[in-house]
């Protein structure tokens, strides 16, 4: 409320902060900028108050105060309250006090921060020096906090599982290994929390999940890390279809609550995640991209013409030679012809069993699972599926990719006993649910690439 050169002079305050700017006008007047995590406010500083009371030889004086503090020192100063002549609301300082001295200067503030791996690299200068880098990171913050309040107020509980894990699973990808020392044991990072969850759930907890970090030794790329964040939610008594109700409600009112809308600005597109999404399944997207009929072929167990209708259109002859069966073919097909089109949120519904060794059987469609996954620009953002609950399937589907794994697929999971010992004690009918968390701050935050959502992304070692 204070006018133009007015000053408050009952309101005394103190601040501190990181010092961003000096404008020093002769040695008897200077403006600081000083910022701190909630902003900016201006130090105003006059000789004569600044040295009220003070002899010359005391180091707080103005001169010194001039000559010690740089850009990038943090600072404190107390004073009154005064909005100066040309309206900038400041602290009028009679006292200060270095808290910090930074000895390496802040980046040139009018060229700022721009190389993009010095901004990985050194993610504490990218922040000071880009004020909409750190609004990612609040926004990430409020996103993953979101995602547990939403979670929670619908009755699921969070429990935390193993990172060491003895025999990967949950899921198709290459582990870390690592070695226990004192009791001998080889073991993996985690590449998915799923198994020890739904092992709660056979114990009694009917809606479960955690957030955390999972580990994939694999590339990297502009949509993968192989540290990343994801939440996997599992429901007793539940199946896919409410699993894409679920994912409908979290991801809209997220960004209708932290964007304050659900149409999406991303690069040059517009995303609305208003509900309803589309769904679509993937054999109908891919009978589509090909002129193919998928059903059909799959009946027959037609691969020479399932690899034929894929080479027609272009697919890489290696790609085809790998799909062992028809089911094969069509995750192929899709992924190479169809996933980069997938723009607006689309359900991607009913995959083949061959790449799904932990959904349950389709209830009408022979070969298929019960399982989506969600795509958006292009890129696959949850996957989710009714919980295959049958430990006799369930072991000779762990059978078939263990011995992929034995010809050398590194994907492959092996048979894991303590999950089929749970199995055999009975999982209820559930649905299960994985989100990958950066890939959503990624479209919430419009950024193009994971690196600028993690804050200390992996990468090659500076030469």
């Amino acid at each position: 409320g204070l006018e133009n050169g007015a000053e408050d002079e009952g309101a005394r305050v103190s601040v501190c902060g990181r010092l961003m700017a000096k404008r020093v006008f002769g040695k008897k007047l200077a403006f600081f900028g000083l910022r701190d995590a909630t902003g900016e406010i201006q130090l105003f500083l006059e000789k004569k108050r600044v040295n009220g009371g003070l002899g010359d030889d005391d180091p707080k004086t103005f001169k010194n105060l001039l000559e010690w503090t740089d850009g990038g020192d943090v600072v404190g100063a107390s004073g009154t309250v005064k909005r100066t002549d040309k309206g900038e609301l400041s602290v009028y300082v009679d006292d200060w006090t270095m808290l910090t001295k930074a000895l390496a200067p802040l980046p040139d503030k009018h060229k700022g921060l721009v190389d993009v791996q010095t901004r990985y690299r050194r993610r504490e200068l990218d922040l000071i020096a880009n004020p909409d880098v750190r609004r990612t990171f609040e926004l990430r913050a409020k996103i993953t906090s979101g995602i547990r309040r939403f979670l929670d107020d619908r009755g699921f509980l969070e429990i935390e599982t193993p990172t060491l894990h003895s025999q990967p699973g949950g899921a198709e990808a290459k582990p870390f290994e690592t070695k226990h020392a004192a009791l001998g044991l080889d073991l993996t990072l985690r590449i998915a929390t799923e198994l020890h969850l739904k092992r709660l759930v056979v114990g009694g907890f009917d809606r479960v999940y955690e957030l955390g970090r999972i580990f994939r030794n694999e590339g990297v790329s502009t949509r993968h890390n192989p540290e990343f964040t994801s939440v996997e939610v599992y429901e007793a008594y539940a199946d896919y279809e409410s699993m894409m109700e679920l994912t409908e409600s979290l991801v809209e009112g997220l960004a209708t609550e932290l964007v304050g809308s659900t149409t999406l600005p991303y690069g040059d597109e517009t995303i609305d995640v208003a509900r309803p999404w589309r769904r679509a399944t993937m054999r109908d997207l891919v009978d589509e991209a090909t002129g193919a009929d998928f059903r059909a072929l799959q009946a027959a167990g037609d691969v020479a013409g399932a690899r034929a209708a894929l080479a027609a259109k272009g697919v890489p002859e290696a790609l085809c030679a790998k799909g062992r069966s028809v089911g094969e073919l069509l995750n192929v097909g899709f992924e190479e012809l169809c996933e980069g089109a997938l723009r607006q949120p689309t359900f991607v519904i009913d995959y083949p069993v061959e790449v799904s060794p932990l959904a349950k059987p389709h209830r009408s469609e022979p070969g298929l699972v019960e399982r989506f996954e969600l795509f958006v620009v292009g890129r696959e953002l949850a996957n989710a599926f009714s919980e295959l609950t049958d430990p006799v399937d369930q072991r000779a589907r762990f059978e078939a990719q263990a011995a992929k794994k034995a010809a050398g697929d590194e994907e492959a999971c092996g048979v894991d006993e303590d999950f089929l010992g749970a199995l055999e004690h009975g999982l209820p009918p559930t649905a299960g649910l994985g989100i990958g968390v950066d890939r959503l701050v990624m479209l919430l935050a419009n950024a193009p690439s994971i690196r600028d959502v993690i804050a200390f992304p992996l990468l090659k070692p500076d030469a």
